[in-house]
């Protein structure tokens, strides 16, 4: 009989991976299973819910050792028919018809709510969902770390951990040939990761969107480690530090693309014009998608973890439209209209900032 059909809860991912996606999906299974609840895990992000839905039956069997795996067992994609963000705080109106197809999915599939795991992309498409009658709850998920709503997101210490050795490893080499060597990380809209792992990994020079910079700036330092016999610099560079005249610095894309600009290509740029001006050999390293990949560290796993069990809460409680929000040491929510298109920025006048000017570090700024 009908009554005796377990409640069902779907969950996808969305944007880009991130270590901990998998985590976060256990979380939610593990809890929902402990409830007699049944997950469908949708696959491709919200193509999935397109006709034919895309989907499996997940369980504690078939989602048995993830924890640890980077990634997301589900798949995930950035592109296609739900693509509304195109650029910083822009944003599109999704088709009707599509929104229509997906509030049909969810019905035919018996959902009591769909889990949604993403960035402020994700987000938005899913405020969209919202607004469009289908009851959404939201994992934020970005390893820029750049979302107001929360205080950290999952993935975001193991980018920065990853991003610190690649430092350590390149002192060693830096140091042997009296190089520049430049680091290029991400970070669209914010330099967390590029101050984190900066300060960490003991970088002489943070360049990140949050303090304009100038190629004097760098000389200068330059120069001053040249007289203090230290005869090699170490850069880190968020991707999304505009250059000197305000340009990002962008990856050419496809034609008719739909989306924000591919941002990339800072770090060979600064190099390049950096050799001439310096007198030193500059070479660049980008860490581009090492970062996304590999485990979720320790820290990262519990984190997700608890994303994943308080969103299955705020179903539970019926609280639809929210997004699951780290207000340590505490788990609460928001709207999801209070979480989408609020970056959270580097504070140009904040502690983080002020302790690297205190250990000499430059911005680029003179």
């Amino acid at each position: 009989m009908a009554s005796h059909n377990p409640t069902r809860v779907g969950i996808l991912t969305g944007g880009g991976d991130a270590p901990g996606l998998n985590a976060v999906i256990r979380g939610v299974v593990k809890a929902a299973n402990q409830l007699g609840w049944e997950v469908l895990g949708i696959e491709r992000g919200y193509e999935g819910l397109l006709d034919p839905p895309c989907y499996r039956v997940l369980n504690n069997e078939n989602t048995k050792g993830i924890l640890h795996l980077g990634g997301t067992i589900l798949g995930t994609v950035n592109r296609g028919h739900f693509v509304c963000k195109v650029g910083e705080g822009e944003k599109r109106q999704i088709d009707p018809g599509v929104l229509d197809q997906a509030r049909r999915t969810v019905a035919e599939l018996g959902l009591r709510a769909l889990i949604c795991i993403g960035g402020d992309g994700t987000l938005t498409i899913a405020e969209q969902l919202h607004l469009h009658g289908i009851p959404v709850v939201c994992v934020p998920k970005t390893i820029d770390n750049d979302l107001e709503a929360t205080v950290v997101t999952f993935g975001f210490h193991s980018a920065v951990a990853f991003a610190t050795e690649a430092l350590d490893r390149l002192h060693t080499t830096a140091a042997s040939h009296e190089r520049v060597m430049i680091v290029e990380v991400m970070g669209r809209h914010a330099g967390w990761i590029a101050i984190y792992a900066g300060i960490a990994g003991g970088a002489d020079v943070i360049l990140i969107p949050e303090i304009p910079w100038n190629m004097e700036g760098i000389l200068h330092k330059i120069r001053q480690r040249d007289e203090a016999g230290r005869r090699f610099t170490i850069v880190i560079v968020a991707e999304g530090a505009r250059w000197p005249d305000g340009d990002l610095v962008a990856l050419a894309t496809g034609a008719g693309k739909v989306g924000e600009v591919r941002l990339g290509g800072i770090g060979m740029r600064l190099a390049d014009e950096l050799q001439p001006l310096s007198g030193k050999e500059c070479r660049y390293v980008v860490l581009g998608h090492l970062q996304r990949g590999g485990p979720p560290n320790t820290y990262d796993r519990l984190l997700a973890t608890r994303f994943g069990v308080s969103a299955l809460r705020l179903v539970i409680e019926g609280r639809f439209g929210r997004m699951v929000s780290y207000q340590p040491p505490d788990f609460l929510d928001v709207p999801l209209a209070a979480a989408v298109d609020r970056v959270k920025k580097v504070p140009a006048a904040g502690d983080l900032i002020a302790t690297a000017r205190a250990l000499g570090i430059s911005f680029g700024d003179g």
